[in-house]
């Protein structure tokens, strides 16, 4: 609702002074009160104080810099009692006391810490010349603003009317000192209290990016400050801060968490305020379709010491360990590869993949177990020598489920061998399954090399002929004398 006159106003007092009569408090001049905005007028912003009092503040007090007010109907304000005028039923609020007449104005506005507006005329060594109504004032440099002041900046401010705090006042006037400082925060105090009220968790707001860091966002949510961590940004964690917002954006956010926190410097914020945008766009694991053993296509998004993320869906990702690469592979950023799903945690939101066999397709199931027992004889190509062994990837697999251990006792080599020079990477060889197993796969040279020589005595004794029978005792005395 829009008043245009301000007799409007006179009409709303005579509705509430012909209500039932009931015993009323009237705030006094000084006073800070609360109250309820209940109409805004085009000069005049109207208020409801405690017990249905009612009160105006000018529309001027309550505009941004660029013209906007500041305040719509139903918040709530704090402000204070400017002017007091019984006879008529008015009762002026203000952030400040406007322009004061006297001294005794002066005295009053320094008791109730209420605002007054000074006209700044010079700029000398120590601060700022301010004319308040006829009175002389001064503004020491070091109170002239919230942040560090230069003497340009200062000089600048000459012929501006500010709002300051009366911080002290001596020999009957003649020295009035001022804070502008004091008074910005005192306001910036007020905004949050009123901000805080609306900052909830699971609040959605709208705010803007006042600044962008690696680890997230930080924005503006009308005079308290929250942050996005960069996890809370998007689903897909691959998207880089910066990439998704920049300083200025007008964004809307879901509050995560509120804590009481230490403050980092004095005068500093004592909440901590954790902010998401991903929480107001689709879950991707909802409907995620992928299944565990199937042969799916992605794209490499980044590499890490402990191996290489794979998008699989838009803002799903999987781990391609890095003991499931070859020695020295390398996947580059982009890269379009072909993995098995070997395991999915819906839980823990995580997917653990294994490289696709050769010549694999898309969609096709492929066991991610290696189907070999113990006691079968397989070949395979050394990949890695360590001091306690050889690794051999078994032909036909890939990764870490066909990669198996062959210890020392079980290379076949006289104790001391250098395993490097016996069997550099890429040797091929032939071992004995010893143990299966998740990450359980242990090999021996040297049990092949005995199966293969007991299978070889077996055949030249096979081939040498041994008797179908022995016979009987009679049998081997028939033909000799006795």
């Amino acid at each position: 609702m829009t008043i245009e006159k301000d007799d409007s106003f006179a009409a709303m007092f005579e509705r509430e002074a012909a209500a039932p009569a009931k015993k009323r408090r009237t705030p006094r001049v000084g006073e800070r009160v609360n109250g309820v905005v209940v109409q805004l007028g085009r000069d005049t912003v109207f208020v409801e104080l405690e017990g249905r009092i009612q009160a105006f503040l000018e529309a001027e007090e309550l505009r941004a810099e660029d013209g906007e007010l500041t305040v719509k109907e139903g918040d709530k304000i704090t402000a204070n009692v400017v002017e007091v005028d019984e006879s008529r039923g008015h009762i002026r609020l203000g952030r400040s006391m406007g322009k004061p007449g006297s001294i005794a104005a002066l005295e009053q506005a320094k008791a109730a810490g209420l605002g007054v507006e000074g006209k700044v005329t010079g700029v000398n060594k120590g601060g700022l010349e301010v004319e308040l109504g006829g009175t002389r004032a001064f503004c020491p440099m070091s109170q002239v603003d919230s942040k560090r002041i230069e003497d340009a900046d200062a000089k600048a401010l000459i012929g501006q009317s500010l709002r300051f705090l009366v911080t002290d006042i001596r020999d009957g006037g003649k020295n009035v000192v001022l804070s502008r400082r004091a008074l910005q925060k005192q306001e910036a105090s007020e905004t949050v209290a009123r901000a805080m009220t609306d900052i909830v968790p699971g609040a959605v707001l709208t705010g803007t990016v006042a600044s962008v860091r690696d680890f997230g966002a930080f924005v503006d949510l009308g005079g308290v400050e929250g942050m996005i961590p960069r996890s809370e940004i998007a689903h897909d964690r691959s998207v880089n801060v910066a990439d998704a917002l920049k300083a200025g954006d007008t964004v809307e956010v879901q509050v995560r968490e509120i804590k009481d926190v230490e403050p980092t410097r004095p005068g500093g914020s004592t909440k901590k305020i954790t902010l998401s945008l991903k929480a107001l766009t689709a879950d991707p694991w909802a409907e995620l379709s992928i299944v565990e053993g199937r042969v799916i296509a992605g794209t490499a998004t980044r590499s890490t010491e402990f191996g290489v993320f794979v998008r699989l869906a838009p803002a799903v990702e999987g781990l391609l360990h890095v003991s499931e690469l070859a020695r020295g592979a390398k996947v580059g950023d982009g890269e379009e590869i072909r993995v098995v799903v070997k395991k999915i945690d819906r839980a823990t939101r995580k997917i653990s993949l294994v490289p696709a066999p050769e010549g694999a397709e898309v969609g096709t199931a492929v066991a991610t177990a290696v189907a070999v027992k113990v006691g079968a004889v397989v070949s395979g190509v050394v990949e890695r020598i360590e001091t306690y062994g050889l690794f051999v990837q078994v032909d036909g697999t890939k990764g870490r489920a066909g990669r198996g251990l062959v210890p020392n006792a079980e290379v076949g080599v006289p104790r001391g061998t250098d395993l490097r020079k016996s069997f550099p990477e890429g040797t091929k060889v032939t071992a004995k399954v010893l143990e299966t197993g998740e990450g359980r796969l242990r090999l021996s040279i040297k049990g092949a090399k005995d199966a293969e020589e007991r299978a070889d005595f077996e055949a030249a004794r096979g081939r040498a002929g041994a008797p179908a029978s022995l016979g009987t005792f009679a049998d081997l005395l028939k033909g000799r004398k006795l």
